[in-house]
């Protein structure tokens, strides 16, 4: 018989390990139970706040005995805001938990023979903060004081928690965020109210290209028109030099997908330009494009030790994007095919390609399990495929496709250990697993991404 325990109860546990989402796990009489902020090797009181037969969820009353991992969380809203995870973990133990995490999504889907993979230690950052060339913060008007705040809802809620200095944010977006509120402030442009469906301006997204400092805002919005338009962008490009493209997207549905499907060129540059290595992009403000350049660096180059390219190869890149890994794999490879599914991201791949004068590349919309069974009818047959799937993993047809015919080799990108591991299931059966090098793309936050080179048995 489970135990059933009731909200509000405190208890006493032993802490044994992180789970996926940064939480601590402990068992009580064998029932799981998630505490928040809690950490390895401590002993915590703890309230429940959640009750089923099958786990429990509580929050931290007090710590009886402390891990000496733990440290001061340097952010002052980390408790509040959401956004990270593990701040309150030494950094060097994060980068154990992101592997312990990879360990534990095998464990659970058990691909074949698992307990035998090689589990690489996760690559981690130098300096473990900045590091996001993105920001999307959501706008509110405070009715005390009447002005804009830009921040980011509280975790499991819409509560907003204003962000002035966010420690994870590259510096230059944090300013060009702080300037843009103000000036809405001033210019007292209407700011959605989601209670009662009013207002026009949703969510600020401001893009930096780290190599180039070229700077994008997007100004997202309920309806077309934005009162006061014009003064507002005279004064953002006077005051911020660095912002070289305002653009404006219209998302008018009620819903929590932050960007709609229109979007419209307000001021300078439809795009900005960014740099890994030798490899030049364009960015359109709907453009998917990894948040933390310098580990992408890292893992793209973990993508190419994985590929082998000494001899040049044939390469599939599913999932392709606006082209980023496929074209630095491009130079040492005889030829890449990518897909998508988003017409504009193969349009600005081919636009990227054209810019690195590439001849051995080819970009067509659609989705891998449709085109890649074409691609081998026509007679190409990949020597290898990259793929770099969304948080879901790998679609089920595009599964059925590899297995059909299999590429000898495969580097599986992921973002997500779980769908990696359950997509591992049906992979092992057909590819050796040489090794999981993991990567941390995203310091603090308990996400974690993941290289892993496949060859075929």
């Amino acid at each position: 018989m489970a135990v059933q325990l009731k909200t509000n109860q405190t208890l006493t546990l032993k802490i044994k390990r992180l789970g996926i989402n940064g939480e601590g796990i402990a068992y009580y009489k064998r029932l799981i139970i998630f505490v928040t902020g809690a950490l390895p090797n401590e002993t915590v009181v703890a309230r429940i706040n959640k009750a089923t037969p099958r786990f429990a969820e509580a929050d931290l009353v007090k710590i009886t005995k402390k891990s000496p991992d733990r440290i001061i969380p340097p952010c002052p809203v980390y408790e509040e805001c959401g956004g990270c995870q593990l701040q309150h973990l030494a950094y060097n133990k994060q980068l154990d938990f992101k592997k312990d995490l990879l360990r534990q999504a095998l464990e659970k889907y058990k691909p074949d023979g698992y307990q035998d993979f090689e589990l690489r230690d996760t690559l981690g950052m130098e300096d473990p903060w900045h590091y996001r060339n993105k920001a999307q913060f959501q706008l509110r008007k405070n009715k005390q004081t009447n002005q804009v705040e830009a921040g980011l809802y509280r975790a499991d809620s819409h509560q907003l928690v204003p962000l002035k200095d966010c420690l994870v944010q590259e510096e230059t977006t944090q300013k060009v965020i702080n300037t843009v509120t103000n000036l809405l402030t001033k210019y007292d442009v209407p700011i959605y109210d989601e209670r009662i469906n009013a207002g026009i301006l949703r969510t600020l997204m401001v893009r930096i290209g780290i190599e180039t400092g070229e700077v994008q805002v997007v100004l997202i919005t309920k309806t077309k028109k934005i009162p006061k338009v014009n003064p507002l962008i005279r004064e953002i490009t006077q005051r911020l030099p660095e912002v070289v493209s305002i653009m404006q997207n219209i998302q008018d549905k009620k819903t929590s997908v932050i960007m709609g499907d229109e979007t419209i060129h307000l001021w300078g540059k439809e795009v900005i330009n960014e740099k890994i290595d030798e490899v030049s992009f364009e960015l359109s403000p709907r453009a998917f494009f990894q948040l933390n350049p310098q580990q992408t660096k890292v893992l793209y180059q973990e993508a190419v030790n994985a590929l082998d390219l000494s001899t040049p190869k044939t390469i599939v890149d599913a999932y392709c994007g606006v082209g980023t890994i496929g074209l630095s794999l491009a130079k040492r490879a005889k030829e890449v095919r990518g897909m998508d599914i988003i017409s504009q991201a193969i349009d600005d791949a081919k636009k990227n390609a054209e810019a690195m004068n590439l001849t051995n590349t080819h970009y067509e919309v659609g989705t891998a399990e449709s085109l890649l069974p074409k691609w081998l009818k026509e007679g190409f047959s990949p020597d290898a495929i990259v793929v770099d799937p969304p948080r879901t993993g790998l679609d089920d047809q595009l599964l059925k496709a590899i297995q059909a015919s299999p590429s000898p080799q495969m580097v599986y990108i992921s973002c997500n250990v779980s769908t990696l591991a359950r997509d591992l299931v049906s992979l092992s059966k057909i590819y050796h697993v040489d090794y999981l090098q993991s990567v941390d793309m995203f310091p603090q936050t308990a996400r974690c991404e993941v290289v892993v080179k496949l060859s075929k048995k």
